[in-house]
Order: C-alpha cells, then sequence, then structure tokens
C-alpha cells in the first residue's frame, strides 16, 4: 500500500497591500501569506516567535528556544495578548515548522532567521525561486501523464 505523502508542501495567499500597518501585523501577514498560519486562527504564537527571530537577525545574535520563550512572553505581555502556546515543546514545535519553511536554521539547540538574511530574500531564493518551480514542474508531469 503507498501512501500519499507530499514531499513537499506550500501554501500561498495573497491579501491586500500592507498600508500603515504595525509590524506584528506585517509578520502576522507573511505568516498567513505562506501558510504558517491559517485565517482566523486565535493560537497565533508563531507571528512573535518570527518577530523575535527577526529582531535578533538585525543584531546576528542565535537564540536558545528558551530565550525564545521568554522574549516571546515578554512581547505577548506587551501587546496584551494571550499567553497560550509558550509551553517549550510548542515554540519548538513553531520552530521546527519555522525551518521546515527554511526560514530558520539550527545549530547546536540556537535558532537564528537563515543566514541572517532578511525574510524577503530567503522568500525569494528559497520558496519563490526553488520550491515554487518544483512544485509547478511537479504538477506538470502529472498533468502530462494524464494525456
Amino acid at each position: 500500500m503507498v501512501k500519499d505523502i507530499p514531499l513537499s508542501e506550500i501554501t500561498l495567499r495573497k491579501y491586500e497591500k500592507p498600508y500603515d500597518s504595525s509590524q506584528r501585523e506585517l509578520v502576522r501577514k507573511v505568516c498567513l501569506s505562506l501558510g504558517l498560519l491559517q485565517p482566523g486562527d486565535s493560537r497565533d504564537i508563531i507571528v512573535d516567535i518570527l518577530l523575535v527571530l527577526e529582531d535578533s537577525r538585525k543584531k546576528k545574535e542565535w537564540l536558545s528556544s528558551f530565550s525564545i520563550r521568554d522574549k516571546v512572553t515578554e512581547l505577548r505581555k506587551s501587546n496584551s495578548l494571550e499567553s497560550k502556546g509558550l509551553a517549550e515543546s510548542n515554540i519548538r514545535r513553531q520552530l521546527k515548522r519555522l525551518r521546515d519553511a527554511m526560514l530558520v536554521d539550527k545549530q547546536e539547540n540556537q535558532y537564528r532567521i537563515s543566514e541572517f538574511a532578511p525574510l524577503s530574500e530567503l522568500f525569494e531564493a528559497k520558496i519563490e525561486r526553488f520550491l515554487v518551480p518544483q512544485t509547478i514542474e511537479r504538477i506538470k508531469e502529472y498533468l502530462a501523464k494524464l494525456q
């Protein structure tokens, strides 16, 4: 029996232009646009994790999952957000999702935005030029086999 397990997955969503949005709202829309967050999802801890990692990218510093959790806790308190999802296991699970999306690197239990590169560069290099074309090519192979 063969299971239908995808080799990779990508979800892309288009939203309105980012007019006068806060930093958190911009990161939230990036997460929604890349399928890291579902529309209407109240469990948005991944947004704060990415915000913390983006801030550390600018300082070129690696962070442990514990440091990320502590910084996310502070960030959520300062924004008067619920503290749901702050368990260490959930932080690591969200970091794994960001690693799977090729946005975050891990080395010796330390994390960073990949190569300290801006997220726009990572999207262009790893998703737009690499993952999307490969996915489209595979879909075309299935379509060609149908003919």
